[in-house]
C-alpha cells in the first residue's frame, strides 16, 4: 500500500488536531467504577457529537466512512494530545457494533449502532468461562429454545465492566449433542433481564474491572440472535478478528511514546552504583531496541488498517497483531523495571504514583485477554502460515 500521506489524509489530521485541541477533557478520568464509566460515555458522546465516533463503519449506519490510514492518523493525533481511551466503550465501539455491522440483522443495526455510537449504552462479553477460557470451543452455558425465546443457564468468567453495561454479546451452547465449535449461538443479552447476577472479581492493581456472570433461567428473545442458531462459532470468530486486529492499533501507537517516556525517565534515575540509568550500556542497548520494536509495530499497525481497504473484517493475520504488541509490551514493562530497581515494588493501587508498576501489570493482562499469546501463536501457525497441527 501507498505510505504517502494524500491531502486529504493531511487535511484530516489538521481538523483532528484542531478537534482535540479544543475538546480533550479538562478533568482526569476517575480511574474505575461508576463515575469512569460515565466519563466514557460522556466523552464517546462527545466524539459523536464531533463526527469523530465510528470512523471506520460505514456511513450507512452512522460512522465516517474513512479509510484505515485516517483511522492510524486519528490514534497518533489522539496520543499526540493526551487524549484519552475509549474504556468502558471498547467493547461497544471494537467488538458489538462492527460484529453487527457484519452480521447482525437490519432491525438490530438500526436499533443498537446509534445507542452505541452516541454513548449510551455500554457493552460487555460474555465469552469465556471457569473451564472455557482461551479454549472458546469447550464453552457450556445452555442455551434452549422454548417459543420464541432463548432460556440461559450457565457462568461466564473474567467479564469487563459487566456491572456497567447494558448489553452483552454472549455466546452460548444450544447443540449439547454437537462437538467443540458446532452448536453455539451468538446472542444480545440485556443485562437489565431478570436471572442475571453479577460478582465482582478485583484484579492484582485493585482495580474492579473484570466480574463472574451467572445465569439462572435468562430469557432472551430470539429476535436477538446474531446470525443464525447454531452458527455462532462463525460469528465469534468475526468479533475476535476485530478484538485481535483494530482494537489494539492505540496500544501500539501508545508504545512509541512510551519508549520515549522510558528514555527520559532513564537519563535522571540512577543506579545503586550512582550512575544514570541511560549510561548502562545494556539498558542503553535495550532502549534502542525497544525503539526499533515499536516503529516495526507502527509499520505493522498501517499494514492491519490498511487492508480495510480490502477486506470487509480483519483475518487470522490479527493474531499477529496481538500477540506482537502483546509481547512488546511485556518487554517495554520489564525494561521500567530494571531502569527503575527496588523502588518498582512499592505500589499502593495509585496508578499515578506507580505509573510503571501499573503498566507492568497491566502488561500480564493483555497476554490473556482476547485469547491467551499461545493461543495466537497456535491460530498464527493454522490459519496463516498453514502449518500442520499438533498431534
Amino acid at each position: 500500500m501507498d505510505l504517502d500521506y494524500s491531502e486529504d489524509d493531511k487535511a484530516f489530521r489538521a481538523r483532528a488536531r484542531a478537534w482535540l485541541a479544543d475538546n480533550i477533557p479538562e478533568t482526569p478520568r476517575p480511574p474505575e467504577g461508576h463515575e469512569a464509566a460515565q466519563w466514557d460515555r460522556a466523552w464517546q458522546a462527545k466524539l459523536a457529537a464531533g463526527g469523530f465516533a465510528g470512523l471506520s463503519w460505514p456511513k450507512d449506519y452512522g460512522g465516517a466512512g474513512l479509510d484505515g490510514v485516517k483511522q492510524v492518523i486519528w490514534f497518533e493525533e489522539l496520543g499526540r494530545a493526551h487524549g484519552p481511551h475509549q474504556g468502558a466503550m471498547g467493547i461497544a465501539m471494537n467488538h458489538a457494533g462492527p460484529t453487527l455491522i457484519m452480521r447482525g440483522t437490519e432491525a438490530q443495526k438500526a436499533f443498537h449502532l446509534p445507542r452505541i455510537l452516541s454513548g449510551e449504552v455500554i457493552w460487555c462479553q460474555g465469552f469465556s468461562e471457569p473451564g472455557a477460557g482461551s479454549d472458546l470451543a469447550a464453552l457450556s452455558t445452555k442455551g434452549v429454545i422454548e417459543g420464541d425465546e432463548m432460556i440461559v443457564n450457565g457462568q461466564k468468567m473474567w467479564t469487563s465492566n459487566a456491572h456497567h453495561a447494558t448489553y452483552q454479546e454472549l455466546l452460548v451452547r444450544t447443540d449439547p449433542a454437537a462437538k467443540r465449535h458446532k452448536g453455539l449461538t451468538w446472542l444480545i443479552c440485556d443485562m437489565r433481564t431478570p436471572g442475571i447476577e453479577i460478582r465482582p472479581i478485583k484484579n492484582m492493581m485493585g482495580e474492579h474491572h473484570v466480574n463472574m456472570i451467572f445465569y439462572d433461567n435468562v430469557r432472551i428473545p430470539l429476535s436477538n440472535v446474531v446470525g443464525e442458531v447454531g452458527d455462532g462459532w462463525s460469528v465469534a470468530m468475526s468479533t475476535l478478528a476485530f478484538e485481535r486486529g483494530i482494537y489494539y492499533v492505540p496500544e501500539m501507537l501508545s508504545m512509541i511514546e512510551k519508549v520515549q517516556q522510558l528514555t527520559d525517565l532513564a537519563g535522571r534515575t540512577r543506579t545503586e552504583t550512582g550512575a544514570l540509568a541511560i549510561e548502562d550500556g545494556s539498558i542503553a542497548a535495550r532502549l534502542a531496541a525497544m525503539k526499533a520494536k515499536t516503529l516495526a509495530l507502527r509499520a505493522l499497525c498501517i499494514s492491519t488498517v490498511g487492508s480495510s481497504r480490502t477486506a470487509r473484517q480483519p483475518g487470522p493475520e490479527g493474531s499477529m497483531v496481538k500477540l506482537y504488541v502483546t509481547t512488546v509490551y511485556k518487554e517495554l514493562a520489564q525494561l521500567a523495571a530494571d531502569i527503575i530497581g527496588i523502588d518498582f515494588l512499592d505500589y499502593d493501587d495509585d496508578r499515578t504514583s506507580n505509573r510503571w508498576t501499573y503498566e507492568y501489570m497491566w502488561a500480564w493482562v493483555l497476554t490473556i485477554s482476547g485469547g491467551s499469546s499461545e493461543i495466537q501463536r497456535e491460530i498464527i501457525a493454522d490459519r496463516v502460515l498453514g502449518l500442520p497441527r499438533a498431534r
